[in-house]
């Protein structure tokens, strides 16, 4: 049974829905799914760009025959070819075998790397600037390496004024056949997704995607056509500015991540407390315990926020696994400007808030206010002051940038 819908007169979304996956990369849980999505253009040439992953081929090409409708498929435009996209090419080409594969060098390369299939039709290598028509409808070629492999590549089709983006603008969840940005509220139920998807897949490239934003800027965008997640046709300039302070690194939010590691509640405790208190002075925060909280989700909520309050038990007189753990991603993905704070805790030798410190500032290059909680086992009365003196460095902080 097909499943398809219209983007424009011509063109066709014949991607598909995985639920079934539970990591993403075999690392990010996708707990609400995630989509692959393909296009297919019928014009006096017909047109795949990009194809699903392995597991969903066989409802591409379900989808794609149902729209040919007898017809031949003579191009298969490939923007990016991950396993994710790439690996579903066999299907279409066993099916299609003399349409013609439109890719960069790179992808031509990797897809004798990865042994997807082999292509009997005529190959073309896409340079930046080339153009390719197709009848009605043409596409122009923009190189977009590094967002985020070496081999990707947009284009922008001239009729409608689409722009096909490759992995950019992709969102983590299942369409579960809402393909438009305003089919849901995106904002509400679908952005901590994107950001989620940003961060953790294209996050370390932020040079690379302000290239893409500049090439962008010079064209006349109406609709966003991603590997993953909505079609944009409403209020691209919102969702791109997204991308925009992401790939400079600047928070969206004035306000305190808190992220904890505790190991017998204590610091738990008084990380709740610093969040109460932060909460009175106005203080937007977010708290997440790093034991139960995937590494994803905490790097998500650090590019989101302003400040981050890191609070941490002494083990093995180092800093707590899962919260260096936490920072290496965050040093690994490039994150920066970033204002912490500390809460340590150690039941003989306090020292993880030293470290911590040392850590962010030179390894993550993040500004340390000065103002520090250190407790052995837990918060005592007599320490209250200390923690109000923390809460408020970090709402003059706050409020003061």
């Amino acid at each position: 049974m097909h499943c398809v819908r219209k983007v424009t007169d011509d063109l066709w979304w014949v991607g598909a829905d995985d639920r079934r996956t539970a990591l993403f990369e075999n690392i990010h849980p996708i707990p609400e799914g995630v989509s692959y999505n393909s296009y297919l253009l019928l014009d006096e040439k017909t047109v795949l760009f990009d194809c699903v992953d392995w597991s969903a081929a066989p409802r591409l090409v379900e989808n794609v025959e149902y729209l040919l409708n007898g017809r031949g498929l003579d191009y298969i435009v490939l923007h990016h070819l991950e396993p994710d996209h790439g690996a579903g090419l066999w299907a279409v080409l066993q099916k299609w075998p003399e349409a013609k594969l439109v890719s960069s060098l790179a992808a031509q390369r990797f897809l004798d790397q990865f042994g997807f299939a082999p292509v009997k039709g005529e190959c073309i290598v896409a340079k930046e600037g080339e153009r390719l028509s197709f009848g009605r409808h043409a596409v122009t070629f923009y190189a977009a390496p590094m967002v985020h492999w070496p081999d990707v590549m947009v284009s922008y089709e001239e009729t409608d004024k689409v722009l096909f983006t490759a992995d950019a603008f992709g969102t983590f969840g299942a369409l579960n056949g809402r393909l438009f940005n305003d089919e849901t509220d995106f904002e509400h139920t679908r952005l901590a997704g994107a950001r989620r998807y940003y961060t953790n897949i294209v996050g370390k490239y932020g040079p690379q995607v302000q290239a893409l934003l500049a090439k962008a800027r010079g064209l006349d965008i109406r609709m966003l056509c991603p590997l993953h997640g909505p079609v944009w046709r409403s209020d691209l300039d919102w969702f791109m500015g997204k991308y925009d302070l992401w790939s400079r690194y600047e928070p969206e939010e004035k306000g305190a991540l808190v992220v904890y590691g505790s190991m017998y509640g204590g610091t738990e405790l008084a990380a709740e407390a610093l969040c109460a208190a932060l909460t009175e002075r106005g203080v937007e925060t977010a708290l997440y315990d790093v034991s139960s909280t995937h590494v994803s989700r905490l790097i998500a909520e650090s590019f989101r926020y302003s400040h981050i309050v890191l609070a941490s038990v002494t083990y093995n007189m180092d800093f707590y696994p899962p919260v260096r753990d936490y920072l290496e991603d965050m040093k690994a993905l490039g994150l920066r400007g970033r204002i912490f704070a500390l809460l340590e805790n150690g039941t003989w030798a306090p020292n993880s808030g030293k470290l911590m410190g040392e850590f962010v500032t030179g390894e993550l290059g993040g500004t340390l206010l000065e103002a520090k909680v250190t407790m052995k086992s837990t918060l005592k009365a007599d320490q209250a002051g200390e923690l109000e003196a923390l809460a408020d460095a970090v709402a003059v902080s706050v409020k003061g940038t």
